[in-house]
């Protein structure tokens, strides 16, 4: 059956204005006012938005880390996203060393299939050989992959070194793809988590004294380098610090190309979770990066405001409180990772539109228009335009919830914003024309009804 939206305020990155959105078939095919609605679902937005579906740069869902696998699968990642108002992710693959690429790919593709709500991958690169370039080749020009992660990070794990960075680079600028990094300086780290363990500090904030924002900022700085001796664009995910975002302005001052994500648990919590006498809830917090001091949130802002960062995500990554202890005596083996696909979008409204700091036609450009631009999928995603696809949110400014992990949906026992209230709430998320969130209750039949999305690489 087609759809109709009407009578919303429609806020697109560029526009704002009233009328009504027509859908069928999984597009939109007609905007305007007093459109006929005869035979058609119709959703009466008077006094909402009518925003496009949230896009989610940044999950893990069921990621195999850490001597665990992360709580959430595909379907419920994927229905948690729905009910916050987003619409699409874009997950890891994330390869063992040495392990082929495209049977990584394989084997998240085939737990996707269940995903309520579209994805597409980004592909991490955690070694090199001479397999691999041919590898990237496949999965650029047959399966709509443009973009490859490098951890920088996780040594002896997933880290992948100088010389792989440049050879991983350059092999994607000669596919047409983006190479992203997770910059924290792996050797810097194994050093002082050493250290700390050494001098007997084995909870949870040996985690954030590990990673300090001097092992960002200077594996972003290296890799913002790498990028520009190979002459290609590059996004940075995770930026935590002013020491990163410095690294990103300059870079992007003297002209070159480099993309921030700021998650939006980054930009609201501060290190002092890692200072409660409670382990559960100190471990509860562990990801990496770790949260900073309050004056690298005020930077991480200030980046979103100026356009220096250009998107916000997740790191979207679950693990349950049995799971967090299994570094209940060593903090290095605490799974690193926390939960938000389902809050992200009435966090950063209640938090920057409410407070002034970003317009709402700002708002969908970092929640959604910027990513699909950078990964190649704009008009068809991050839009309202005849033609795009029919993913939109009907968005109440004014209604609030508190946000808890009693209520949520998200398959963790925890939330890190506990207590939370937001003003700002999805009242329906239509995927494809279809509505799958309306008032609080998710379509029951939603499971598989998620499309892989084929991300074009930049030569074509």
């Amino acid at each position: 059956m087609a759809l109709i939206i009407k009578d919303g305020n429609i806020i697109t990155s560029e526009e704002t204005f009233h009328g009504d959105v027509f859908c069928d078939e999984g597009k939109i095919k007609k905007i305007g006012k007093n459109l006929n609605s005869s035979g058609c679902e119709v959703i009466d937005a008077r006094g909402q938005f009518v925003l496009p579906g949230g896009i989610d740069p940044h999950t893990h869902m069921q990621l195999p880390f850490m001597g665990t696998v992360s709580s959430e699968t595909f379907y419920t990642g994927t229905s948690a996203a729905l009910a916050g108002g987003t619409t699409m992710i874009i997950d890891f693959v994330i390869p063992s060393p040495h392990q082929s690429l495209i049977e990584a790919y394989n084997t998240w593709k085939s737990w996707a299939a269940e995903s309520a709500c579209d994805y597409a991958f980004h592909v991490a690169v955690t070694s090199w050989d001479d397999s691999t370039e041919k590898e990237m080749s496949v999965l650029t020009e047959t399966e709509g992959v443009n973009s490859f992660k490098h951890f920088m990070a996780y040594k002896n794990s997933l880290m992948v070194d100088d010389d792989q960075l440049i050879q991983s680079f350059l092999a994607a600028k000669r596919l047409g793809a983006i190479p992203m990094v997770h910059a924290e300086n792996g050797n810097m780290i194994h050093f002082l988590q050493n250290k700390l363990l050494k001098q007997g500090i084995t909870g949870p904030i040996g985690h954030a004294l590990s990673r300090p924002p001097e092992v960002e900022g200077e594996a972003t700085n290296r890799a913002i380098n790498i990028a520009k001796v190979v002459d290609i664009p590059i996004y940075v995910v995770h930026v935590s610090c002013k020491d990163s975002l410095d690294a990103i302005v300059s870079a992007r001052l003297d002209g070159q190309r480099v993309y921030g994500e700021a998650l939006a648990c980054h930009l609201l919590l501060d290190d002092s979770v890692y200072k409660s006498d409670n382990w559960d809830f100190a471990a509860a917090h562990v990801m990496s990066p770790p949260f900073r001091g309050k004056e690298h949130q005020s930077a991480l802002w200030k980046g979103l405001q100026s356009g220096n960062l250009q998107t916000t995500a997740t790191d979207h990554c679950c693990f349950c409180s049995d799971q967090k202890s299994l570094g209940l005596n060593d903090f290095t083996k605490i799974p690193n990772g926390t939960a938000g696909v389902e809050d992200r979008m009435s966090l950063i409204w209640d938090s920057a539109v409410n407070t002034g700091k970003i317009t709402p036609n700002e708002f969908v450009k970092i929640t959604s228009t910027n990513t699909a631009k950078i990964f190649n999928i704009f008009p068809r995603k991050g839009n309202i335009a005849v033609g795009s696809d029919a993913d939109l949110v009907v968005w109440d400014a004014d209604a609030t919830r508190v946000i808890s992990a009693k209520t949520h949906r998200q398959n963790i026992d925890f939330n890190i914003f506990e207590g939370r209230k937001v003003k700002g709430l999805a009242t329906h998320t239509i995927s494809a024309g279809k509505t799958l969130y309306k008032n609080g209750d998710l379509l029951k039949n939603r499971k598989g009804l998620g499309s892989y999305i084929k991300c074009p690489t930049y030569l074509t």
